[in-house]
């Protein structure tokens, strides 16, 4: 017992120096007014802070969390309302409360007597000027409870005789705060008893419904415990108030059943109510708790003590038999202590849990990023061997299904690139053998220094497919359009180049013609070819920042990051666009040339039908004949030329610098990049804010008072 109290006083010391240290006044004055000693579960701080954002309406909007009592008329939920607060409410036979009541227990131990506070918080749909002057009424200091309810009812103006017009209820709240050197840190809402019939000149359909739409908002609150006061003589499976808990809370994970007027109950089922109380408690319900109720008189005259009575009634047969922890108000109050110390506690580990693991050293910082990088990885691995499987993040984040989105751009960029790459559409009808009679060759062909080719009307297509992220304006170039192909004018445009480009050769086709048709034939390349490049840029930006977030569920580390790593990003997407850049330009300026067997075998065909028809082309007219040479020369080598960019493009600029290759941007965040990493680094990189090291201080705290309230009462 000595050690016990040593302990407790040398931690209550320890405590207090690091309070003082930390000149935290707030938390020093609270432990300096409830020690170590005489710890309460419900932080009453925490609850000071709760009570007034509900004074301010602000349960409307956020789930705040709260014990909801609910109960239909005449199920002796005014009776436990009575025990827990130990002051008489008002019955009236004709009808319940007409409003919701707020109590509020605090315990005060520089007070000496019980101190009882009555306020009005208006409603939400109450207009201004009335939610003014009800929120100006206070009641100070007030014993007589019966005589609050009284005057707030004419307040709000509620009904309070049949036909007199007013309304039977209203969503305006009273505040009830009862303060003492003996209460309980709890928080309690008493919503209206619930109905099934209405009462002529009384209730109304309208009331009904207005009633079942507060309680149920109440009872909806994920954060609330719910209260269910159902009357013991009765079959708790049939009562509304449990019928709708169990809709609306299945499991039974904040619902806790609280049966009252056992005395009522029939002789021959004491038994079995016994039976079920005792068996109620198991892993995915809260179970129930019994509680005897007094009269109103009693409880006004002062001359019974509930709790003395209670424990009387607890030694009578068949009650002796259940089990006291589910017995009495004591048992009541001591169960809602438990409940919200440990919905407070489950809370606390859960934001503990997402703060993740403790990063205040070196060597906690490196660890913390290498389980980054090596998340990041895991995931990079799975979106480009398409192991979507392993995960159900593939499924909800599409953009990081990463193979299948770049394979289906590669297809896309062949597509666009056989399509519109060129300038012309070349004539597929021509054939060599096929050639035309010289009677219908057009010997005035225009010149191309006098006249212009009347070419069809343009239309435009968007090289790019994807919005640019903001941060790669800087290096992803403008988007250019590309107008379609002009149909049946590629031999006039071959005769115009020619017949403006011809020299001295006699018989043959200069080997100077065939580059400058090439480079305005592929005049479309680079800006298909830039477009696919960007699309594919973004895709793999995207891809970073989605794996990144999933890897690192903090965002100021991953802000961090990235803008250490954002310069190398985007020197890697420049070395993509910049190798496009560089096959552009071999294959637009550079002389046209070839390993591939194809152009041969082509142009051996093409030669060998010249040959089966040499009296046709020697009648025929040798302009069209040498416009039919660059036309067939051209489509044969463009063919060729046009599979081997699109596969180095492909291959280059995209797979190796982008995606696979070992300078792609996923080399930026490998167990390297982390080792070699400075202490200052890691620091600025991975280090903890001041903001996050004083919330993982306070969890740990709370943790540490919750598990040691948790431990009192278990």
């Amino acid at each position: 017992m000595w050690q016990a109290g040593a302990m407790l006083g040398a931690a209550r010391s320890s405590v207090t120096r690091a309070l003082e240290r930390s000149k935290d006044k707030v938390r020093y004055d609270y432990l300096q007014q409830y020690s170590l000693s005489t710890y309460q579960l419900a932080n009453p701080a925490l609850l000071e802070k709760i009570d007034k954002l509900f004074a301010y309406n602000i349960g409307e909007y956020i789930s705040l969390p709260q014990l909801v009592v609910v109960g239909e008329q005449s199920s002796g939920k005014s009776s436990v309302l009575e025990g827990l607060t130990k002051i008489a409410f008002p019955r009236d036979s004709r009808l319940c409360t007409q409003y919701i009541t707020q109590i509020l227990f605090r315990r005060n131990l520089q007070m000496t007597d019980r101190k009882i506070t009555a306020s009005i918080v208006p409603g939400p749909d109450t207009a201004p000027e009335r939610g003014r002057l009800l929120r100006d009424w206070h009641d100070l200091d007030t014993q007589s409870f019966t005589q609050i309810m009284a005057e707030v009812q004419q307040l709000i103006c509620l009904s309070l005789i049949a036909g007199d017009g007013l309304p039977a209820f209203s969503s305006d709240v009273l505040r009830l705060e009862i303060q003492g050197p003996d209460e309980e840190h709890l928080s309690v809402i008493d919503v209206p008893g619930t109905f099934e019939n209405t009462t002529p000149g009384v209730t109304t359909k309208e009331d009904k419904a207005m009633m079942d739409h507060l309680v149920l908002n109440y009872m909806n609150n994920p954060r609330s415990i719910i209260l269910a006061v159902i009357p013991a003589n009765m079959d708790v499976a049939t009562q509304k108030v449990d019928q709708t808990a169990r809709d609306i809370d299945p499991e039974g994970l904040r619902t806790l059943r609280v049966l009252t007027k056992p005395d009522h109950e029939d002789k021959g089922a004491e038994q079995t109510m016994v039976s079920l109380i005792n068996g109620s408690s198991s892993q995915s319900e809260l179970g129930l708790v019994l509680v005897q109720n007094l009269g109103r008189s009693k409880l006004q005259e002062g001359t019974v003590d509930q709790d003395k009575a209670e424990k009387a009634f607890s030694h009578s047969s068949p009650w002796s038999s259940v089990d006291p922890q589910k017995f009495g108000i004591q048992a009541l109050k001591t169960r809602l202590q438990e409940l919200l110390t440990s919905n407070k506690l489950k809370a606390a580990k859960n934001a503990m849990h997402s703060l993740s693991a403790e990063r205040e050293e070196p060597g906690q910082q490196r660890t913390y990023l290498l389980d980054i990088i090596t998340r990041f990885q895991q995931i990079t691995q799975n979106a480009l061997t398409t192991n979507y499987g392993i995960s159900d993040e593939f499924d909800k984040y599409p953009e990081i299904r990463l193979a299948t989105l770049v394979v289906t751009w590669d297809s896309k960029f062949g597509e666009d690139m056989a399509a519109y790459g060129h300038k012309h559409e070349f004539d597929s009808e021509k054939h060599p053998i096929n050639l035309p009679d010289k009677n219908e060759l057009a010997d005035n062909m225009p010149h191309p220094l006098t006249e212009e080719v009347d070419h069809e009307e343009k239309q435009t297509i968007q090289t790019r497919k994807l919005t640019t992220c903001p941060e790669l304006e800087e290096v992803i170039p403008e988007q250019l359009p590309v107008t379609y192909p002009v149909k049946g004018q590629i031999e006039p445009w071959i005769k115009s180049l020619y017949l403006s480009s011809r020299g001295f050769e006699i018989g043959t086709i200069s080997p100077t013609l065939l580059p400058p048709i090439m480079k305005t034939q592929s005049s479309s390349r680079p800006a298909i070819a830039h477009g696919y490049i960007a699309d594919v840029i973004t895709m793999v930006h995207k891809f970073i920042l989605r794996a990144l977030e999933l890897a690192c569920p903090e965002p100021k580390v991953r802000t961090r990051l990235l803008t250490v790593t954002m310069d190398d990003l985007l020197a890697k997407y420049s070395r993509a666009l910049g190798q496009v850049d560089f096959l552009l330009r071999i294959e637009r300026t550079g002389r046209p040339n070839t390993l591939n067997k194809r152009l041969a075998k082509n142009l051996h065909i093409w030669y060998a039908a010249i040959l089966a028809n040499w009296i046709l082309i020697y009648l025929g007219n040798y302009m069209d004949w040498i416009v039919l040479e660059l036309h067939n020369t051209l489509k044969a080598y463009y063919e060729v030329a046009l599979d081997r960019f699109v596969d180095t493009v492909y291959m280059q600029a995209a797979d190796f610098f982008l995606v696979m290759g070992e300078e792609s941007p996923k080399s930026l965040f490998l167990s390297s990049f982390v080792s070699g990493l400075t202490e200052g680094q890691l620091e600025r990189i991975a280090g903890e804010d001041v903001g996050l090291k004083r919330r993982r201080t306070q969890l740990k705290k709370e943790i540490q008072e919750l598990e040691m309230g948790r431990s009192i009462l278990i």
